[in-house]
C-alpha cells in the first residue's frame, strides 16, 4: 500500500500528470505480480531504461557517491516506471537512482508503477529531470525545447509545468542558437550561463567560438565578456561628408572634358581644393580611344 504521509518532492506539473486518471490506475493488474498505481519493490533486471531520457551524461564519481548512500540508507525517493508487459517495466524517471542502485548491486528498487503513453512519458521524464536533477544548461535548454516541440506545450504551459518564468525559459532556449562548439563548451561547464548569454548577440559562429575559447584561456569574467561583445557590436559612425558644390567654371570644364572624351567624367573637389577627375570607359577599345585623344590634346 502507498503511504499517504510519504513526502513526494514533485513539482506541480509532474504531480498533476502522475495523479491524473489516465496515468494513475489503482485497480488490480492481473498481467503481473504488482498493482498499477502503488509503490512496489521491482527487480532491477525487469526495468528497461527510458528511450526519452533527456540526460546523456552521468558522472561516475557522482553515481558512486549516490550508490554508497543507497547502500547505507536505501532509496529515499522511489523511481517511476510504466508497465509495458507481464513483469516488464520501462523507466519514466529516476535513471540516476536506477544506475546507482545497480552499482550498489541491489536486486530490486522501490518504484511508482504507472501507465502512460509515449508523449506523457516523455513529458514526465523531461519535467522530472528539470526539477530534480542538476542538468547542465544545454541539457535544460534541450529539455525545454523538446517539451515545446514534442509535447505541444506553449511557453505559458511550460512555465507552469516546471515552475520557472517565461524569461528564464527563453534565455535557456536561446542557448541552442549558439554554435555547436560553443554548446559543447557550455555543456562541459567550461563557461557559465552568464558568459553564454553574452555570446548570443554575436551572429558569426567563428567569432562566438573564438571568444568562448578566450574566456577559458584568460579566465574572463562575465562582465569582461559583455564588454568584448559590446565593443564588437558597436557600429562605426559614418562621417557624412558634405557635398561641395562646384563653381560654375569647374562645371563648365567638367562638361567640356566629357564632350572631348565622349564619355562620363566626374570632377570632385573638397573645401581645401583637393579632388579628383575620373574618366569612365566601358572596354579596352574605349580606353585606347581616350588615351589617343589625351595624346593628341597634349601635343
Amino acid at each position: 500500500m502507498m503511504n499517504s504521509n510519504k513526502k513526494r518532492a514533485l513539482g506541480r506539473g509532474l504531480d498533476a500528470i502522475l495523479s491524473s486518471p489516465e496515468t494513475d490506475i489503482t485497480s488490480k493488474d492481473i498481467s503481473g505480480e504488482f498493482v498499477v498505481g502503488a509503490i512496489a519493490n521491482i527487480p532491477v533486471d525487469l526495468i528497461e531504461t527510458n528511450p526519452f531520457q533527456p540526460r546523456d551524461q552521468f558522472e561516475l564519481d557522482s553515481l558512486k557517491e549516490l550508490s554508497h548512500s543507497i547502500k547505507e540508507q536505501g532509496i529515499i525517493q522511489p523511481i517511476t516506471v510504466r508497465k509495458i508487459g507481464y513483469d516488464k517495466y520501462q523507466l519514466i524517471s529516476g535513471e540516476r537512482r536506477l544506475r546507482a542502485s545497480k552499482l550498489a548491486e541491489l536486486k530490486d528498487i522501490p518504484a511508482y508503477i504507472r501507465i502512460a503513453n509515449d508523449q506523457q512519458m516523455l513529458e514526465m521524464a523531461l519535467v522530472e529531470n528539470i526539477q530534480r536533477e542538476q542538468l547542465n544548461s544545454i541539457e535544460v535548454a534541450i529539455s525545454f525545447q523538446r517539451l515545446l516541440d514534442e509535447c505541444n506545450l506553449t511557453q505559458e504551459q511550460l512555465s507552469e509545468r516546471v515552475g520557472k518564468n517565461r524569461t528564464t525559459i527563453s534565455n535557456f532556449i536561446r542557448l541552442l542558437k549558439l554554435a555547436p562548439e560553443v554548446q559543447v563548451i557550455i555543456r562541459d561547464g567550461q563557461i557559465s550561463m552568464g558568459h553564454a548569454r553574452a555570446l548570443i548577440s554575436i551572429e558569426d559562429a567563428l567569432t562566438q567560438i573564438a571568444i568562448a575559447k578566450n574566456i577559458i584561456t584568460k579566465d574572463l569574467s562575465v562582465r569582461d565578456t559583455e564588454e568584448i561583445v559590446r565593443n564588437l557590436n558597436k557600429q562605426p559612425e559614418k562621417k557624412s561628408a558634405k557635398p561641395v558644390e562646384l563653381p560654375e567654371p569647374l562645371k563648365a570644364s567638367k562638361n567640356k572634358l566629357a564632350y572631348i572624351f565622349g564619355t562620363k567624367v566626374d570632377l570632385n573637389r573638397n573645401e581645401k581644393g583637393k579632388g579628383s577627375i575620373v574618366i569612365s570607359f566601358k572596354n579596352d577599345n574605349e580606353l585606347n580611344r581616350i588615351l589617343t585623344l589625351m595624346g593628341e590634346t597634349t601635343e
